[in-house]
C-alpha cells in the first residue's frame, strides 16, 4: 500500500516501489525490450481490428438504448456501451512503444519508474462494467438460441441494414445488437467482421443475465500483450490479433496523462444525437465528458513512425519524472465526476465484494466465448500485490 496526502487512506496500484531496481533486474531478461528486433514492419496490421465508427452505429445505440438504459444501467453496461459511440484515436507510438516493456512474470509493464498495469480498479473507473460478479462457466460452452446471418452482408455496416428494425425493440434484436458490441467495440474480433462468437453471452446480457464482463475484458487485455511479448522476444511479425487494444490505449493515456499534456476535465464527449442531426447555430455536438472513460476515449492519439516510437521508449526506459507519474490517476476532489469507487472517499467504498474483486489475486478466465465446444479454458492470473507496495 501506498501512503496519500488524505489523513488514513492508501492507495492500491498500480502504483510503485520507491527503490524498483531489484524487481526490474529480476525480470530484464524476460520483456521484450532485451530483443535486439526494434522495428515497425513487425506491427503492420496489428491494429486492424480497431474499433473504428460504423455508420448506423450511433443510431441503432440509439435506438436499443431508448428501451434498455435502465437495464444496462443496473447490468452495469452503459457507461462501457456509451463509450461505442465515440471515434476513438488510436496513440500507436504510444502503444508500441510500451508493449516492449510487458513482462509475462508480472502481468505488468516494467518501466524504468517502477511496473504498473491495468488492474480491475481501472477496468470499473474507465468502462463501468461488472467486476464482482461469479465466473458464468456456461458461457464458454453454450450455444445460442438463435442465428444470425454473417457472409455477404457488407461488414458491420451491412449487419446494422439487416438487423436494425423499426417497431418496438425485441429481446432478438437486443441480443444482436450486444453481439455486434462484444465482437466489434469490447473484445474486438480479429476477423474485423460479423460473427455470432458472442451471441450466446449477448443473449444473457438481453435477458438481464450477469457475469462479470469487466474481469474477462482484464483477462483479454492480459492474455493479448502476453501473445504480442511472445512474438517481439522471437523477432516475430505480430500481425493482427484482434483484441482490445483500445482498453490498454485508454489506460496508458490516462497514466500518462500528465507526461501527454492532456487536461481529463477539459475534453469534450459526443452527444446523445442521430447522425444526421442538423446542428443549430452555436449548438455543439459535444459536451462535457460524465466519467474517466468519457474523458479517456476521446483524447488525442498519434500515427506510428520511427521517432516518436523512440521518444515514448526512451522515456518509458529512463522512467518518467514525479513530476509526471499518475500512480492513481482518478483524483478529483471537487467531483466533477460522479463515482461508485474512490482511494480517498470511504463513504464510496462500502460495497465488499467490490473493493474484494479489486484487491485478491485470482486467476481470471480468458475471453473463449461462443466456442461451442468443451475446451479447459485459459487463465491469465491477476495480482494487484506485485503493483502495490
Amino acid at each position: 500500500m501506498i501512503p496519500t496526502d488524505q489523513p488514513h487512506f492508501q492507495c492500491l496500484g498500480p502504483l510503485r516501489n520507491p527503490d524498483p531496481t531489484n524487481l526490474i533486474n529480476t525480470v530484464t531478461n524476460r520483456i521484450p525490450f532485451r530483443a535486439e528486433n526494434f522495428c515497425l514492419d513487425l506491427w503492420k496490421d496489428t491494429f486492424r481490428s480497431w474499433p473504428n465508427p460504423t455508420k448506423g452505429w450511433k443510431d441503432w445505440f440509439l435506438r436499443i438504448g431508448n428501451s434498455n438504459e435502465v437495464q444496462w444501467g443496473e447490468r452495469k453496461l452503459d457507461q462501457c456501451i456509451r463509450l461505442s459511440i465515440a471515434d476513438m484515436e488510436r496513440n500507436e507510438s504510444l502503444l508500441i512503444a510500451a508493449s516492449y516493456f510487458w513482462s509475462d512474470t508480472l502481468n505488468a509493464f516494467v518501466f524504468g519508474h517502477g511496473p504498473a498495469s491495468p488492474t480491475l480498479a481501472d477496468v470499473l473507473m474507465l468502462t463501468g462494467l461488472e467486476i464482482a460478479t461469479t465466473n458464468d462457466r456456461h458461457l464458454f460452452d453454450s450455444k445460442p438460441s438463435s442465428k444470425v446471418e454473417t457472409r455477404s452482408i457488407s461488414g458491420w455496416s451491412g449487419y446494422i441494414q439487416k438487423y436494425q428494425k423499426t417497431i418496438s425493440v425485441g429481446l432478438l434484436e437486443h441480443a444482436i445488437f450486444l453481439n455486434m458490441w462484444l465482437d466489434k467495440f469490447v473484445f474486438c474480433g480479429r476477423s474485423a467482421s460479423p460473427t455470432s462468437v458472442y451471441l450466446s453471452a449477448a443473449e444473457k446480457l438481453a435477458n438481464s443475465g450477469r457475469f462479470p464482463l469487466g474481469r474477462y475484458l482484464l483477462g483479454s487485455v492480459y492474455h493479448l500483450l502476453h501473445q504480442v511479448a511472445k512474438k517481439l522476444l522471437l523477432g516475430q511479425p505480430i500481425g493482427n490479433l484482434g483484441g482490445p487494444w483500445w482498453f490498454i490505449n485508454m489506460w496508458l493515456s490516462v497514466h500518462m496523462h500528465k507526461r501527454l499534456g492532456f487536461d481529463l476535465f477539459a475534453q469534450r464527449f459526443p452527444r446523445d444525437i442521430a447522425e444526421d442531426h442538423e446542428l443549430a447555430d452555436e449548438e455543439s455536438a459535444t459536451r462535457p465528458p460524465l466519467n474517466y472513460g468519457e474523458a479517456a476515449i476521446v483524447l488525442l492519439g498519434t500515427g506510428g513512425n520511427e521517432d516518436q516510437v523512440s521518444r515514448f521508449f526512451q522515456a518509458l526506459y529512463e522512467g518518467l519524472a514525479k513530476d509526471q507519474r499518475a500512480w492513481m490517476p482518478y483524483e478529483d476532489p471537487e467531483t466533477r465526476f460522479p463515482l461508485t469507487f474512490h482511494p480517498f472517499d470511504d463513504a464510496l467504498n462500502k460495497d465488499h465484494d467490490l473493493m474484494m474483486a479489486i484487491i485478491t489475486p485470482r486467476a481470471i478466465l480468458v475471453n473463449i466465448f461462443g466456442s461451442g465446444k468443451t475446451s479447459n479454458p485459459t487463465y491469465e492470473f491477476y495480482n494487484p500485490s506485485a503493483l502495490a507496495r
